[in-house]
């Protein structure tokens, strides 16, 4: 990294990431910073980038687009040497790792554009894999839902986390409350090709909790060792949500003819009581302290704590159900009050980045920002 860093300038640093998920909110960020801005695509789906967001005077926030044949083009020599050319700092998000076919031996190992982030904690979004987001919340001493090793066990209502069979990157969710009922809709479900029992054997089953979802989007500097939060939000679904609108007697008749996906379609700006706060803070640091005991440098930059929040008594509660460790996919969480009372004004997630990258390179501490 240091040999890469020696020919940059640091002068003509360009912000670059994967046209999916979150790139916008990337670009714009880098872009409100005089930071310039390329986007990677895959060819049929260039246009966002290359047409309707490009830069064109003071509209538009994507400078260049460069389009492959495929996403995972991306790790090839020509195209690496590509951003390597534009000094480019690279920011992940989820879309890149399911893009790239989950290989994260190939983004820690053969990925060689300096990242925005610690890359190595990216597979701990892999349930199946060990370390991953649950040894990082066991460490940190944050709840979570009790996990069922063995179905045979349930005892209360259970969301079963599957990944579905046509898209390896989604996931086959299901409620069940009984081991006799999870054998009916799980003999179902494979015959209805949702699932194989290979994907099955790496499920996850856990108690389903009953609250409000609340995202706690959280930005670490290694610059100034703070903790900011920087806005909360929640996820619309698709059909789950959907059947939420009909009346009961229709849900019914509807779940029967269509399975209940949480497939997530867009997020909404949320606030939480003031009182929450404190707690939201709280298991953040924990998490942090976490992290860069298990993957030291550690959590660098933005990273969500996906939670339910239940009801009383003693008091309400944030029990975290999923671990974002990179970049978030809401572009809404700057129409939460939250940075505002930090810095003034509203500041999404990309524009913090390219403050946190803008401020590195004045102080000459950008290789604490990279891996």
């Amino acid at each position: 990294m240091k040999a890469t860093f020696s020919n940059y300038s640091l002068k003509n640093i360009t912000i670059a990431t994967l046209g999916s998920h979150s790139a916008l909110d990337i670009c714009r960020g880098a872009k409100d910073e005089g930071l310039k801005t390329l986007v990677v695509s895959q060819k049929g789906r260039e246009k966002v980038y290359s047409e309707h967001y490009k830069t064109k005077g003071n509209s538009g926030c994507v400078d260049e687009c460069l389009v492959l044949d495929k996403f995972i083009d991306i790790l090839s020599s020509p195209t690496q040497k590509k951003l390597l050319s534009k000094n480019a700092i690279f920011v992940p998000h989820r879309s890149f790792e399911v893009y790239l076919k989950s290989d994260y031996q190939a983004i820690e190992n053969n990925f060689k554009v300096p990242m925005f982030g610690n890359k190595y904690i990216l597979k701990t979004e892999e349930r199946g894999r060990r370390p991953n987001q649950y040894d990082l919340l066991d460490k940190a001493n944050i709840r979570y839902p009790k996990h069922f090793s063995d179905p045979k066990n349930i005892d209360r209502l259970c969301l079963i986390k599957v990944l579905e069979k046509e898209r390896g990157h989604e996931r086959a969710f299901f409620l069940t409350d009984n081991y006799e009922d999870y054998l009916k809709q799980v003999k179902q479900k494979i015959k209805n090709g949702l699932f194989t029992e290979k994907q099955l054997s790496e499920s996850v089953i856990e108690e389903f909790i009953i609250g409000v979802q609340v995202n706690f989007n959280f930005f670490y500097s290694p610059l100034t060792n703070r903790l900011e939060l920087l806005g909360t939000d929640t996820r619309r679904q698709t059909n789950s949500e959907g059947m939420t609108k009909l009346l009961a007697p229709y849900q019914i008749e509807a779940m029967k003819k269509s399975v209940v996906k949480y497939e997530e379609a867009g997020h909404i700006a949320v606030t939480v009581l003031e009182s929450l706060l404190e707690d939201a803070y709280v298991i953040g640091e924990k998490f942090v302290n976490a992290c860069k005991y298990l993957f030291p440098p550690g959590i660098i930059g933005p990273f969500s704590l996906q939670s339910i929040i239940t009801a009383g008594p003693p008091k309400k509660e944030i029990i975290v159900i999923d671990v974002s460790p990179r970049m978030p996919g809401s572009p809404g969480i700057s129409y939460t009050p939250y940075t505002n009372y930090l810095y003034g004004k509203s500041i999404s997630v990309g524009r913090r980045l390219a403050m946190e990258v803008k401020k590195a390179i004045k102080l000459n501490k950008l290789q604490l920002l990279i891996t």
